[in-house]
C-alpha cells in the first residue's frame, strides 16, 4: 500500500507552522539588520558563557551595607528568602511533572472526564441555547478533551477498553454536534486512531471500529458530508479527514463492502467527483481514490455503484481529456484521471458494468483517446479499460469493430516493436476476446480476420515474433524452477507451486497463452493464415505442436466448476484439434 497521504496546508498555514517551530511563539519576530547601530549596547564578548546581568550573591556573603538592607548582589535578605522558596517549589514541580503512565486506569479516568465534558456542554447548550457566551467555555473544554484522546494511537492495546467503556460511541456521537468544529475534530481523532500506520493488532482495531459502526458512524459521516462547505477552509479539512477515515475503514474487506452498500456515502462520493473545478483539488481526487478502493476487489460494491450510474459519471470526468493530457503541474489532476480509469476497469469486469459501459458510449470514448496523436497519459489507461471491457463481451467486441477500432488497434500493434510492456499485453488480450466472441460469419468477424491477413500477413509475422520473445523468457524461468524443484521434497514442492506459477506469469505466461489461442483461431479459420503460420514456425524448426502444448496446459488448469470454465475448456479443446 502507498504511504498515508497528508493534508495539504495552504501557504498561510505552512508559514504559521514554520514561524511557531522557529520562534516557539506566536509573536512576530523582527530581525536586526545592523547590530552596531549607534546608541545600542555592545554585544557580549564571544567567550562569555551567556551569564549576563547582576551576579548572584556568594553563598556566605557578608557584604551588607551599614543598615543591613542589601547584600552584595543588590537584593534584601527578605527578597533572597522569597527567591529561595520559589526555587525550591520549581524543583519540586519538575519532580512532580513525571509523565503519567498510560494504562487502563488512566483511560478510565480520562474517559470519565471526557463523558463529563460532553454532558456539561450538552446541558449548558440546552439551558442557554440563545446565549453562546454561557456555553463557549464548556465547548472549549470539550474540544480539548477530544484532542487529548489522540494519545491513544500510541497505545492501541487500550482500544478494546476504550470501546467497552462506551467512549468510542460517545466520540462518534459528537459527529452530530451542532458546532461543526467539534464534529470535525472528532472525525480527525477517529481517523488518527484507525490509521494504517498505527501498530494495532487486528483484534484491537476491530474492537474500536465495530464499536464505532454500531454507533452509526457511517450514517453520521454521510450527514457531515452534506453539511460541510468546502469553500470554508476548516470544512475542507473536515471533508479530508472524513475521507481519510473512510479509507481506513476500507482496509477491512467486510467493512469495505458495508461502506460500498451505503447509498448516501456512495452518492456523495459520486457527486463530489462530478463537481466542476478549474483545477482538480485534493478532496475531489481523494473521493475518486476511495471509489477505486471500494470496487477493486468487491463484486457487491461494483454492482451497487453500477446501479447508481457510476460508469456514466466516471466517463464524464474522463471525457474532457479525450484529446489532451491533464496538466502535469497539478498532480491531483493526473491522479484523479488514473483513479477514474482504475474504477472503471473494475466496474466493466462484470456483465452489468459492461452493459453500462456500452450504453454510455465508453467504447467510442476509448477509441478516440487511442487514435494516433491522442493524449499520452490517458492512452495506456484507455487501452487497459478497453481490454477489461472486451473480455467475455460480444457486444463490446462488435462495438470496437463498428466504431472503427480495428484500424486504431492494429496500427498501435504494428508500431509496437517489442513484446515488453503493458501495451502489447492489452492489445493481444483484445484480439483474443474479439476472435472468441465475435459471432461466426458476422461482418464484424470477417473484417477482423481480414485485418490479420492483409499486407502479406505482416500481423501474423509480428505475432510469431512476440511469441518467440515470450517463450524465450519463459524458458529461462522454467529452467530455474526445475533446478529448484530437484532440491525440494514433494511437500516442499507443493508449498512452492503458487510461487513458481507467479514467476511464470511475470515472465509472460499469460501473454504467450493468449497469442497461441489467437494463432489457433487463425489457423482454424483461414487456410492462408494456416500456411503462413506453419512457415513462420518452421524458421525455428517448430510446428503446431508448440501451440498445442501451450493450449493443452491451459485446458488442464481450467476449473470446470463454473459455466464460464466449462465453455472455455470446450473452446480450447476444439481449437487443439486443428493443430495437427
Amino acid at each position: 500500500m502507498p504511504s498515508k497521504r497528508k493534508l495539504d496546508l495552504p501557504p498561510a498555514e505552512i508559514y504559521k507552522v514554520a514561524k511557531l517551530a522557529a520562534n516557539g511563539s506566536r509573536h512576530i519576530g523582527v530581525e536586526e539588520e545592523d547590530n552596531n547601530l549607534e546608541g545600542s549596547p555592545n554585544p557580549p564578548p564571544e567567550d562569555d558563557n551567556g551569564d549576563y546581568g547582576p551576579s548572584a550573591p556568594p553563598e556566605n556573603d557578608d557584604g551588607d551595607d551599614e543598615e543591613g538592607r542589601f547584600f552584595g548582589g543588590g537584593i534584601t535578605e527578605q527578597e533572597k528568602e522569597v527567591l529561595d522558596f520559589m526555587d525550591s517549589n520549581q524543583q519540586s514541580a519538575v519532580i512532580d511533572a513525571t509523565p503519567e503512565t498510560i494504562n487502563a486506569s488512566w483511560l478510565k479516568k480520562t474517559a470519565l472526564s471526557f463523558e463529563k465534558r460532553i454532558s456539561r456542554n450538552a446541558e449548558l447548550r440546552a439551558k442557554f441555547e440563545s446565549d453562546p457566551s454561557k456555553f463557549i467555555d464548556s465547548e472549549a473544554d470539550l474540544d480539548s478533551a477530544i484532542k487529548s484522546l489522540s494519545i491513544l494511537s500510541d497505545h492501541p492495546d487500550l482500544y478494546p477498553t476504550f470501546a467497552k467503556l462506551g467512549s468510542a460511541a460517545s466520540l462518534v456521537s459528537l459527529l452530530a454536534h451542532e458546532n461543526t468544529d467539534i464534529a470535525i475534530n472528532a472525525v480527525e481523532i477517529l481517523s488518527e486512531l484507525t490509521d494504517q500506520d498505527v501498530s494495532a493488532s487486528e483484534s484491537d482495531w476491530s474492537a474500536l471500529v465495530n464499536s464505532c459502526l454500531e454507533a452509526d458512524l457511517l450514517g453520521l459521516l454521510a450527514s457531515n458530508f452534506s453539511r460541510l462547505d468546502e469553500s470554508n477552509e476548516s470544512d475542507r479539512e473536515g471533508v479530508y479527514h472524513a475521507l481519510s477515515l473512510l479509507e481506513n475503514l476500507c482496509s477491512s474487506p467486510p467493512i469495505c463492502d458495508r461502506v460500498g452498500s451505503d447509498p448516501a456515502l456512495i452518492q456523495y462520493l459520486l457527486s463530489r467527483i462530478a463537481v466542476p473545478e478549474p483545477q482538480i483539488t485534493q478532496n475531489k481526487q481523494y473521493s475518486a481514490e476511495i471509489l477505486a478502493i471500494l470496487v477493486s476487489s468487491s463484486l457487491p460494491n461494483r454492482s451497487h455503484l453500477t446501479s447508481l450510474n457510476a460508469v456514466d459519471t466516471l466517463l464524464q470526468q474522463i471525457a474532457p481529456y479525450r484529446k489532451r493530457d491533464p496538466d502535469k503541474s497539478f498532480s491531483y489532476c493526473v491522479e484523479f484521471i488514473r483513479n477514474s480509469f482504475e474504477c472503471l476497469s473494475s466496474l466493466v469486469s462484470f456483465p452489468e458494468g459492461k452493459a453500462a459501459f456500452v450504453e454510455a458510449e465508453g467504447v467510442e470514448l476509448c477509441l478516440i483517446i487511442l487514435k494516433d496523436g491522442g493524449p499520452k497519459i490517458t492512452k495506456p489507461s484507455s487501452l487497459r479499460l478497453l481490454d477489461h471491457a472486451c473480455a467475455f463481451s460480444r457486444e463490446v467486441a462488435c462495438k470496437i469493430v463498428n466504431g472503427g477500432g480495428l484500424k486504431t488497434l492494429f496500427t498501435m500493434f504494428m508500431k509496437n516493436k517489442t513484446s515488453v510492456g503493458a501495451t502489447t499485453e492489452h492489445l493481444i488480450g483484445i484480439f483474443g476476446s474479439m476472435l472468441r466472441f465475435l459471432p461466426g460469419d458476422s461482418p464484424e468477424r470477417i473484417r477482423s480476420l481480414a485485418k490479420f491477413v492483409e499486407r502479406g500477413y505482416e500481423k501474423l509475422t509480428r505475432l510469431v515474433q512476440f511469441r518467440r520473445e515470450y517463450a524465450a523468457r519463459l524458458e529461462i524461468i522454467d529452467k530455474s524452477i526445475e533446478e529448484e524443484r530437484r532440491a525440494l521434497d514433494r511437500e516442499e514442492q507443493e508449498m512452492m507451486e503458487d510461487e513458481f506459477f507467479s514467476r511464470r506469469l511475470d515472465a509472460g505466461l499469460f501473454c504467450l497463452q493468449t497469442i497461441d489461442v489467437v494463432l489457433a483461431w487463425l489457423i482454424a479459420e483461414d487456410d492462408g493464415a494456416r500456411d503462413k503460420i506453419r512457415e513462420l514456425l518452421a524458421d525455428r524448426d517448430e510446428d503446431f505442436g508448440v501451440l498445442r502444448k501451450t493450449i493443452q496446459e491451459q485446458i488442464e488448469g481450467i476449473d470446470e466448476g463454473s459455466e464460464e470454465g466449462r465453455e472455455t475448456k470446450e473452446m480450447l479443446s476444439t481449437l487443439a484439434k486443428f493443430l495437427v
